[in-house]
């Protein structure tokens, strides 16, 4: 481990380098998630689409032996559920949280019974990126490989903030979740809108997936989300609809994930597991300040949530 070579100066190295391969998938399925949000839909089946992405990745990468196709395979796994999902919430008085759940329980059943021949085996990898060709020390160099897919999802988060902003077609998407009885009066097809939105997003949260089992932690195993896809919502909320926001909130998520084994390579276990919470605590202490029934959240699109007549 580099921080065991640099001392206590590792731990710093290890939370930055924790954090760059840590926040992958917590950016690409953020930012998956606001795409829908803006659409005025909730998206909580992105737990389950993580996993698919994640199992459809390693496996397409183990049989064929090309990590690229299986992150495309994990975001036509996860263009898949978004369908389902799309067409399910749209549907007269659905509640979005009621499918929302359902999803999680489908996808992570699915992804569990298809890749159970695929726990043991060894799949190829995604090629690392380096930012450490100013230096020779190696453990710089461990630290400062990133995933390609972090770099993809840093590129998405300016364009998407431009895409709501500037572009028609994000316009058609605000109107459509601020009030989408305006937008039908103006002869937009919300049912096309708001699927067209959900499965993009969920596309971009299957390649979150693939960022887990073809890079960081490199496998794949029942427990390889554990509950990111649930925490990219309350980021979403956190960043306050905002992609580039979602960006800087990745990185603070990914960094408290890094905590525990940064401490952990250099001795200290005590509060192991509370260190390794960091995460969870974390969205709890977001939903608790950002929760009032008093006042709207800034940013919130004005039909998020609300099912349909």
């Amino acid at each position: 481990m580099a921080s065991e070579a640099l001392g206590w100066w590792g731990v710093p190295l290890a939370i930055i380098a924790g954090t760059l391969r840590g926040s992958a998938p917590f950016l690409l399925v953020s930012l998956g998630e606001c795409l829908t949000e803006k659409s005025g839909k909730i998206n909580l089946g992105l737990e389950g689409t993580l996993l698919m992405g994640a199992m459809s990745a390693y496996a397409v990468s183990y049989l064929t032996g090309s990590p690229w196709l299986g992150v495309v395979m994990a975001g036509v796994a996860g263009m898949f559920l978004g369908l389902i999902h799309g067409w399910l919430a749209q549907q007269p008085r659905v509640n979005d949280v009621a499918v929302g759940i359902a999803m999680i329980i489908f996808g992570s059943g699915l992804a569990f019974f298809l890749g159970k021949p695929f726990i043991q085996p060894s799949a190829p990898q995604l090629p690392t990126l380096s930012l450490a060709g100013w230096t020779q020390i190696p453990q710089l160099e461990s630290a400062l490989s990133i995933s390609p897919l972090f770099i993809l999802g840093v590129a998405i988060a300016p364009l998407m903030q431009w895409f709501f902003r500037s572009s028609r077609w994000g316009l058609l998407v605000r109107a459509v979740g601020d009030s989408p009885d305006a937008a039908k009066a103006m002869g937009i097809s919300i049912f096309k809108v708001r699927m067209a939105s959900i499965v993009a997003g969920s596309f971009l949260a299957g390649i979150g997936g693939a960022s887990l089992s073809l890079f960081y932690p490199g496998s794949w195993s029942e427990r390889i989300s554990s509950g990111q896809g649930l925490m990219a919502v309350a980021l979403v909320i956190f960043a306050r609809w905002n992609p580039v926001q979602c960006l800087y909130a990745s990185l603070l998520f990914g960094g408290a994930q890094a905590i525990g084994p940064a401490l952990q390579s250099v001795g200290i276990d005590a509060y192991y597991y509370l260190f390794n919470a960091s995460p969870y605590i974390l969205t709890l202490l977001i939903m608790v300040i950002t929760c009032s029934p008093k006042r709207t959240l800034t940013g919130a699109p004005g039909a998020l949530g609300q099912a349909q007549e």
